[in-house]
């Protein structure tokens, strides 16, 4: 039961899509085709689940949905440029039954997809034999059965060209968004962060301005906020909505129909009254893609994934300022889980965790990374969380430096314990903490 509550709104959002594609393309052969997609896509994702394992499977489906949003961009700003020209309706010829079946098709494999990968298990491997036949015969029940559900949508509301291109990418979107690890809104916003972060520092640098003894505490106040995760969040929510309202402008854009060569004013009014309408309308598919993208930046920022989130275990050194923590007692560190803990020193305290790499390595980490500020970090599955721009790092990643990945301590394994210096991780975790915490070492 939990287990097809999971894909309901993927299912939903399948309903929806499908019937506009019929409507808009070809009718029977398209909901044939998404039908057959679907199940190709099911079929396809769990044979890459359950014979390569791992964040692979998943790699592939990322970067599409990346691709087409880039390519959803293009087209907004193509059809903001021509909405001024011609009119979006006109020209557009009806595609071929082949073109309508290769796009109904390729929708319904990444479709299919997208959907089995919100029943793969957070520890890898494939979808067990029920869920993945129901899921591939359900999928495939809505698709034929949209083409029914098709005659009963007004001719009026079906988007076509651009606008169909918008409704099908942000209902991509929410699929893909309500898997954590092909989630696209959380890394964007990350991006947007770490790039105005990076600007705001370059440009203190590279002006020479130094900070205390030309800036107020109160200006500074002003200056940090640019370094919290509001900026990534309110310039990746631009990013993500800029797309479908550019299309919509584009259609409250189009130019109105000459008439000219109509000689009775209550016949150019009526005329020019139907048109606006019929544009007003149009608009319907660009509202319901906001709609879609909301809900799918809605689940990145509120995943309904539980970490596994254990408090810090308090740990002392001995008088060589070494921390020994045994491998097995109380805690088992190689058990395949995250193990956090706290360290003080005077008035100094750093918080770590500790936890077996599927290679088979202890690593001891900070619980930050150099980029975000110290929230610290959850486990789900085979991946780590940054609970601060929520963004997933696949464990096999765990202990190396760079990008969100949390600061690696040096450590040793001597005898039956993990061995780490007091000192170095508490000048790590303060030197870490001061450039995060502080906006990227401009002194505050």
């Amino acid at each position: 039961m939990l287990t097809a509550l999971k894909v309901i709104p993927q299912l939903l959002c399948w309903a929806v899509l499908v019937p506009v594609m019929c409507r808009s393309l070809t009718g029977m052969s398209t909901a044939v085709a998404a039908a057959a997609g679907f199940v190709a896509g099911v079929a396809g994702e769990n044979l890459l689940l359950a014979y390569v394992g791992g964040e692979l499977p998943f790699r592939p489906l990322r970067g599409i949905c990346g691709v087409i949003f880039l390519l959803l961009w293009g087209a907004s700003v193509w059809a903001l440029y021509r909405s001024g020209s011609t009119s979006p309706e006109s020209g557009q010829p009806t595609p071929s039954p082949l073109a309508s079946g290769a796009a109904a098709l390729g929708t319904g494999v990444l479709a299919g997809a997208l959907t089995l990968c919100r029943l793969a298990p957070l520890e890898g491997g494939a979808v067990r034999l029920v869920p993945y036949l129901t899921l591939a015969c359900a999928g495939a029940a809505v698709a034929l059965g949209a083409a029914y559900a098709a005659r009963f949508l007004p001719q009026r509301l079906v988007p076509r060209g651009i606008p169909l291109v918008a409704l099908v990418v942000s209902a991509l979107m929410l699929m893909a968004c309500s898997v954590q690890r092909l989630d696209l809104f959380s890394p964007l916003s990350m991006e947007v962060m770490k790039f105005v972060h990076d600007f705001v520092h370059q440009f203190f640098e590279s002006m020479l301005i130094p900070d205390h003894p030309f800036f107020r505490a109160d200006v500074w106040g002003y200056i940090g906020l640019l370094f919290g995760d509001k900026v990534g969040l309110w310039g990746g929510l631009a990013l993500w909505y800029l797309p479908v309202l550019l299309i919509a402008l584009s259609l409250r854009l189009e130019r109105l129909p000459s008439v000219a060569h109509i000689r009775q004013g209550a016949a150019r009014r009526k005329l020019l009254a139907s048109f606006i309408h019929e544009r007003r309308l149009r608009l319907a598919a660009p509202l319901l893609a906001l709609v879609f993208l909301t809900g799918a930046a809605y689940q990145s920022r509120f995943p309904a994934t539980e970490y596994w989130d254990p408090k810090p275990v308090e740990v002392s050194a001995n008088p060589a300022g070494q921390i020994a923590i045994p491998k097995k007692g109380e805690i088992d560190l190689e058990d395949g889980k995250l193990h956090k803990f706290s360290y003080r020193q005077g008035s100094r305290e750093a918080r770590f965790f500790v936890m077996l790499t599927p290679a088979g390595q202890l690593v001891t980490t900070l619980d930050a990374c150099a980029i975000c500020q110290p929230e610290g970090y959850g486990q789900a599955g085979n991946a780590v969380i940054c609970y601060y721009c929520r963004t997933l790092i696949p464990l096999e990643t765990v202990g190396k430096p760079g990008g969100c990945n949390p600061v690696p301590v040096p450590c040793s394994v001597k005898g039956d314990a993990v061995v780490i210096d007091g000192m170095t991780l508490v000048n790590t975790w303060e030197s870490t903490v001061q450039v995060t915490a502080h906006g990227k070492g401009m002194g505050k």
